[in-house]
């Protein structure tokens, strides 16, 4: 990773990558399975995405790693040509295997007072059960069951075919005891050991696409001591052969900073992780996009960053704005007949007005969610694309402090 400029442990870089180079800060939009739902790839581009996350996980159960191997990797399978991500999985295999809604309490009183270490949602069953191999899962999709292991999450992602892929790791939340952090870790420090070896033996048996970057995986909740030997451990870890013995070079490409982040702690836990990581190795913070939460996960020293929100929320009806978000689906908006955000620049805002977009939601057409998806994921993408050239030019806390201003600001105005 080149570095060009920074802000604290924030900086400005380059992730380079067989299918181009990624500029960071960089904002990643998901593409569970291989596709930004609602939109188009030619979308996507045209707004600013350098590439897309995939989900090792979904696209395992549908349709299968073997079919998109044999059309040629991710990219090429859904007519992306930039760089791709595929994450490991590790998220679906606990929130579904749990039970629970598909996002991570961020707040540490609400987690503590519903989530035991072996919680299981009311009225649902478990469906994942972990040890220290793997884990066994249940499909969502038909009940089948399943096995995730180290080597298998390897060797689906790299059937997959994505130029940055993730270890595979436990998920914990901030409901679970301290006692149970330590027993994850430990156990994802060991899986992480195991990726990399596997890692290592595809890439030369599999030699069919260039090389894939391995990312390891950060946990230890908020408990400081944890992140760090985390960090250290995986920061010190190689490759071994068949024979036990290290293979030089073949170490992590980057590192994902994962798990269960108390919202007030966001800055502070990433900065812990800065402070022990290797300088010319990117940090991807999986899941997150609150222009608060981008700012702050920014300059403590992340470089990139996926969310499923832009999308998720526009299909809710919700658009971002410089002065906040609001719901297209109000009364206020039926005549209308500005843009969503009168100083953006997306397709959406220059050719529908709020007034057309609120019918269509009233409407219940589809396209609704395609024009507020596109502007949504605009919105963050520019903020980020801004934000980093802040950083270029050394005006990162105006920047930060005008946009967070505004956003959070009592004037706000639709």
């Amino acid at each position: 990773m080149a570095e060009h400029g920074s802000t604290g442990h924030g900086r400005a870089g380059t992730i380079h990558t067989p299918h181009g180079d990624i500029q960071t800060p960089a904002f990643i939009p998901v593409a569970t399975q291989a596709t930004i739902k609602a939109v188009l790839p030619e979308n996507i581009a045209e707004v600013g995405a350098q590439a897309v996350l995939a989900n090792a996980y979904h696209l395992y159960l549908q349709p299968g790693p073997e079919l998109i191997d044999q059309a040629g990797g991710l990219g090429r399978f859904m007519n992306w040509p930039g760089p791709t991500f595929t994450d490991s999985g590790g998220f679906q295999v606990m929130s579904l295997g749990s039970g629970f809604k598909k996002v991570i309490s961020m707040d540490v009183a609400e987690a503590e007072s519903r989530l035991p270490d072996d919680a299981v949602a009311e009225g649902k069953e478990r469906l994942a059960h972990v040890d220290d191999d793997g884990v066994w899962f249940k499909s969502h999709i038909n009940g089948d069951r399943h096995r995730f292991s180290p080597e298998i999450s390897m060797g689906v992602q790299h059937q997959i075919g994505a130029d940055i892929i993730f270890a595979f790791d436990e998920l914990t939340t901030l409901g679970q005891s301290r006692n149970y952090q330590e027993l994850a870790l430990e156990r994802t420090r060991l899986w992480a050991q195991r990726c990399l070896n596997e890692h290592a033996r595809l890439t030369h048996e599999r030699n069919h696409r260039p090389y894939q970057g391995l990312f390891g995986v950060i946990q230890g909740a908020n408990y400081e001591d944890l992140r760090r030997k985390a960090c250290r451990d995986l920061a010190a870890m190689e490759a071994e052969g068949p024979d036990g013995q290290p293979l030089a070079g073949w170490d992590f490409d980057g590192y994902g900073i994962g798990g269960a982040l108390e919202k007030a702690q966001l800055g502070t836990i990433i900065g812990w992780c800065a402070e022990e990581l290797p300088e010319d190795k990117p940090r991807h913070l999986l899941g997150i996009s609150e222009p608060d939460d981008l700012f702050e996960a920014m300059e403590a020293g992340a470089d990139t960053f996926d969310c499923v929100s832009p999308t998720r929320v526009a299909r809710t009806g919700a658009f971002y704005t410089e002065y906040g978000r609001f719901n297209i689906p109000n009364a206020r908006f039926r005549a209308d007949f500005g843009p969503l955000d009168e100083n953006c620049d997306c397709y959406s805002c220059q050719h529908y007005t709020r007034a057309y977009i609120r019918h269509l939601f009233k409407a219940k057409e589809l396209v609704a969610h395609t024009l507020m998806s596109i502007h949504n994921e605009r919105f963050v993408l520019r903020m980020v694309q801004q934000a980093r050239q802040a950083m270029i030019d050394g005006d990162y806390a105006e920047l930060k402090d005008q946009v967070l201003g505004r956003y959070y600001g009592a004037n706000r105005k639709p």
